[in-house]
């Protein structure tokens, strides 16, 4: 069990101290560790969670180290993976606040909180990237492009709030022909 504890906390230390830029910017980092590099899930799982965990209020990066703790160690696992998660950048916003205010006109520091931008996109458009091909064994190609430009003409174009978005997908999945034959079924048994 020591071991596990010490594996979880590595990983979330590792994730937390890189990750700059917000929780998105720690998905690729968390995924490397849990996925890749510890094996705790499958990438099909790992996309999974973070679909759920997008549902739910709160910063993702602890929401995903909460439910892979706990599901690698348990309650103790969850803690553990959690204060690691957000020890790192704790730590670096109380040492680092004053200085980053004091500096921060300087082109210096200017440049290099604008270069992270590239950066989390890239991260993330590989990300999402990795989903979709995911999911396109399960699903239809031309559906899934169909999604995407639905959802980014319903967001960017027709400024619909993403919230609403999010709960209509999960209501199309929830009643969907095939989901309801497959609740009728479990039903009948």
């Amino acid at each position: 069990m020591l071991k596990q504890y010490k594996e979880i906390t590595v990983a979330f230390l590792r994730a937390g101290a890189l990750g700059f830029g917000g929780g998105a910017v720690c998905l690729p980092l968390i995924q490397r560790e849990v996925v890749e590099k510890y094996a705790w899930m499958s990438h099909d799982e790992f996309g999974e969670i973070v679909a759920i965990s997008n549902t739910l209020p709160g910063p993702i990066n602890t929401k995903m180290a909460g439910y892979v703790g706990y599901r690698v160690a348990g309650i103790m696992g969850a803690i553990i993976a959690v204060c690691a998660t957000i020890l790192p950048s704790a730590i670096v916003l109380i040492m680092l606040l004053e200085t980053l205010s004091t500096f921060r006109e300087h082109p210096v520091v200017s440049g290099m909180l604008q270069a992270i931008v590239p950066v989390v996109g890239v991260m993330l458009a590989l990300m999402g990237w990795q989903f979709l091909t995911s999911a396109s064994k399960e699903m239809k190609k031309y559906l899934i492009l169909i999604h995407v430009l639905v959802i980014a003409l319903l967001v960017a174009f027709l400024n619909v709030h993403p919230a609403l978005v999010v709960g209509g997908l999960i209501g199309l999945a929830l009643f969907s022909p095939q989901q309801k034959s497959k609740i009728e079924s479990e039903g009948g048994k």
